[in-house]
């Protein structure tokens, strides 16, 4: 959730999300046209990249040295791709290919998956359990989890009864959201168990297309957008049975009737009963474009990013202590000669009330990326190690950002 990565017609860019006020360019490439595929390994050097020119190849670069790491091309056109410290999964439409991140060496081939029209998988980026969850049916929502560490099979999990157009994990990869075509109903799984955790009702007055699934990365809120103007963030607020006891009063009484009465109805009818409502949301300017959402904290406040395939990146503030609806501070210009835009009198940050900071002050202790369980700093190269241009195959590719650095040598 730190940088933004889009691909163009005439390459790609990639953005540091550092700031509210200002989008820094952190590099951008000609060299490839027309690039539906680009994926960055966390704020490190390594980016990889498919263009509709060559859609059956995959191209693994060092954008910071401008050199080629390695390419490899596959039976069919490459759908999606995701990556961490440790694996690197190419999905294509009836199979999935799992490399070793540190040398790029193929480990496993999936094959005769399910028709995957979208290239659906998650892959979690706490490479210390790289599960990677995929569709288990084209006609149902069955979910299979894969352990990407093992190289085994977990489990299979029924998350919906049609077929799934979602999945993310947590950061952690303790948790799996899924939704389904029909976009009304998110549910959240543990991992690896596949027990259902919570269920969220997103909507029930009509279908929508879930185009993003996201956790914030404490784990406290899952954001939903859709192809809609509305984007839902729900809080995963912990629920326990033992509840204290009510006092003896006429709306207790009726509490409890109520709840007892849920256990005489369909599963399907009770089960909407306990669902809850989002606790926040967006109404964006713009309904039926594709985007994606993130939630984020930039200059120690908490946001909600939502990128638009117009080539727009819209910033709001979201209220963890109260929610409701979130204000939009800033609207940034993805497709622009580069420049920053200048600050106008509307894209200022409101003043934020006293109860708010606190609440966020609070939240700060949450680790960064760079600290949070399973993640290793050292990368498993000595730190100044010269690698020379060009001699991949001698050591590791030394990437500039410490704090990110995957071994690659091949």
């Amino acid at each position: 959730c730190s940088s933004l990565a889009i691909g163009t017609t005439t390459g790609y860019r990639l953005f540091s999300l550092s700031s509210v006020e200002q989008l820094d360019q952190v590099h951008e490439s000609n060299e490839i046209p027309d690039v539906y595929i680009v994926e960055r390994l966390f704020s490190s050097s390594l980016v990889v990249v498919v263009s509709h020119a060559k859609p059956q190849q995959m191209n693994v670069y060092h954008f910071k040295k401008g050199t080629e790491i390695c390419n490899y091309s596959y039976s069919s056109k490459i759908l999606s791709i995701r990556l961490n410290r440790q694996r690197l999964v190419v999905c294509l439409e009836e199979s999935i290919y799992i490399h070793n991140i540190k040398d790029m060496k193929l480990l496993k081939t999936i094959l005769d998956t399910p028709p995957n029209t979208t290239g659906l998988c998650a892959l979690s980026i706490n490479h210390a359990n790289s599960y990677l969850a995929y569709p288990g049916s084209a006609t149902s929502g069955e979910i299979v989890l894969y352990d990407g560490n093992t190289l085994k099979t977990a489990c299979t999990i029924p998350a919906h009864d049609g077929p799934l157009a979602a999945l993310t994990f947590n950061s952690t990869g303790s948790k799996l959201a899924s939704a389904s075509e029909k976009g009304t109903v998110i549910r959240v799984f543990s991992i690896p168990g596949g027990q259902k955790l919570y269920e969220f009702r997103r909507g029930m007055k009509r279908y929508v297309n879930i185009s993003s699934l996201v956790f914030s990365m404490d784990s406290q809120f899952l954001c939903a957008s859709s192809n809609t103007e509305t984007v839902h963030i729900f809080k995963l607020e912990h629920l326990t049975d033992s509840r204290p006891e009510e006092p003896p009063t006429w709306s207790g009484y009726m509490g409890k009737m109520f709840q007892a009465a849920t256990n005489y109805l369909p599963a399907q009818v009770s089960g909407m009963m306990s669902q809850d409502r989002a606790f926040a949301t967006v109404r964006l300017n713009i309904s039926g474009q594709r985007n994606i959402c993130a939630l984020s904290t930039i200059q120690k406040l908490p946001r909600l990013l939502v990128t638009t395939s117009d080539g727009h990146l819209y910033i709001y503030n979201l209220d963890p202590q109260d929610g409701g609806e979130c204000v939009l501070i800033k609207n940034h210009s993805l497709l622009g000669s580069g420049k920053l835009e200048e600050n106008k009198e509307n894209d200022l940050q409101p003043p934020v009330p006293q109860s708010y900071a606190a609440t966020v002050a609070r939240q700060s202790t949450v680790p960064s990326t760079s600290t949070m369980p399973g993640y290793s700093e050292d990368g498993g190269a000595l730190r100044g190690e010269v690698i020379p241009e060009h001699e991949f195959a001698t050591g590791p590719v030394c990437l500039d950002d410490e704090n990110e650095f995957p071994p690659v040598s091949i």
